[in-house]
């Protein structure tokens, strides 16, 4: 099983989980984060003044699944994540070496 773990912009967040359903992914977890990359942030314009943002909103995603569905995962969030701008987000891939389903006790790949 691997953990394909994403940071994205937050607008792409429902095309990116349009994306995951239609590769056969059921579940996925979604936690607004901020942070920066190589932007280091942004200078934004309020009420006259200017001042910078260091640390930019996105969103980072959750998704357990099977081995042989990994790519195919990684390949569904950069095509639907993907501006071609700067700050796009990352793509990370894990090992995960024991699920559990907490309910039923079922383990591995039964419990995702």
């Amino acid at each position: 099983m691997k953990l394909v773990l994403a940071i994205i912009k937050p607008f792409k967040l429902d095309a990116v989980r349009e994306a995951l359903t239609g590769i056969g992914i059921e579940g996925l977890t979604v936690t607004e984060v901020k942070g920066f990359g190589r932007q280091k942030g942004q200078t934004e314009i309020y009420r006259g003044a200017e001042y910078t943002v260091n640390f930019l909103p996105k969103v980072k995603i959750e998704v357990v699944c099977a081995d042989t569905l990994a790519d195919q995962a990684v390949e569904a969030i950069q095509t639907a994540a993907n501006t071609g701008r700067i700050g796009d987000g990352k793509i990370f891939i894990l090992d995960v070496s024991k699920a559990v389903r907490i309910r039923t006790g079922e383990i591995d790949a039964d419990a995702i």
